[in-house]
């Protein structure tokens, strides 16, 4: 990304070329999954990275898991509220209003977590909208707890993100396009409420991703990656991930973009993206 400058004494414009290059975290809970989760932070230092996210802290004692991120230097940039009963099929409970204080002790135990795992931001999972529920009452509710969730994780620096997933992945799921979560976003009038932009649920719901990220930067916190079809390495499919790095470049994201996709095999032998994907054409 160039930026012209031009000296205080006048004369000539001069060009500085800053290096952006994407920061790339490991998604813990879909890669390297042939090693217990614990074991899978030194492993993405091994291979790399110098942060991870993951879905979920919840089934290990804070106290584990910083010791593993202390261990590897790392930095952990991003997890999820805690989405109910994930095994019985629910994916978040924001938008139920049956569930309003699950979703307040929710937001404490995250809290509890991101405090102690230095993490600054959270995402707060939608859920599905429950049968006969309508949307105009789900969408209220999820409005409500998101202001909630950001009220109190406000005074300790962490930011809420909102993410859209497909509905072809996950049937119900309430938030699924990019402008109805800017919309929510607006209308939330919460500084520390922002977008999780993932690049494959997106593609699949509505594809314009240049434009899209372009236009709302701004209000994106986070990026995921993992193309199309199959949900695997970024340049196994369809989306121009060559050009979508060289625009997050030039438009200066300093983020962090995390590899939430599914190895087509080893997650080690697959990981030669990162270089090929970001290196200079030529």
């Amino acid at each position: 990304m160039a930026k012209h400058i031009k000296p205080p004494s006048g004369g000539f414009f001069i060009s500085i070329y800053n290096t952006c290059m994407p920061k790339f975290a490991a998604n813990l809970s879909m890669l390297f999954t042939d090693l217990p989760f614990l074991d899978r932070f030194g492993a993405a230092r091994a291979a790399g990275f110098e942060a991870v996210e993951f879905l979920f802290p919840y089934a290990w004692p804070a106290a584990q898991i910083a010791a593993q991120l202390r261990g590897h230097d790392l930095q952990l940039v991003l997890f999820n509220l805690p989405p109910g009963d994930w095994d019985a099929g629910d994916r978040g409970m924001a938008c139920d209003p049956a569930r309003l204080e699950q979703f307040r002790a929710s937001v404490d135990r995250a809290r509890d977590y991101a405090l102690a795992l230095g993490v600054k931001q959270v995402h707060c999972m939608a859920g599905k909208v429950p049968p006969g529920l309508p949307h105009d009452v789900a969408r209220a509710t999820y409005l409500g707890n998101l202001r909630y969730a950001a009220g109190q994780l406000q005074p300790h620096g962490i930011d809420v993100l909102i993410e859209p997933i497909n509905h072809f992945d996950m049937p119900g799921y309430f938030l699924n396009g990019s402008r109805q979560a800017l919309d929510i976003i607006a209308e939330s009038g919460c500084a520390n409420l922002f977008l999780q932009y993932d690049i494959y649920h997106m593609q699949r719901m509505e594809g314009e991703l240049s434009n899209t990220i372009r236009s709302n930067l701004a209000q994106i916190r986070h990026l995921q990656v993992a193309d199309n079809p199959g949900r695997h390495e970024p340049g196994t499919g369809e989306i121009n991930y060559r050009h979508l790095f060289a625009l997050l470049d030039e438009l200066g994201y300093d983020g962090w973009l995390g590899c939430e996709y599914l190895p087509a095999g080893d997650t080690r032998a697959g990981l030669g993206w990162r270089t090929a994907l970001t290196a200079p054409a030529g």
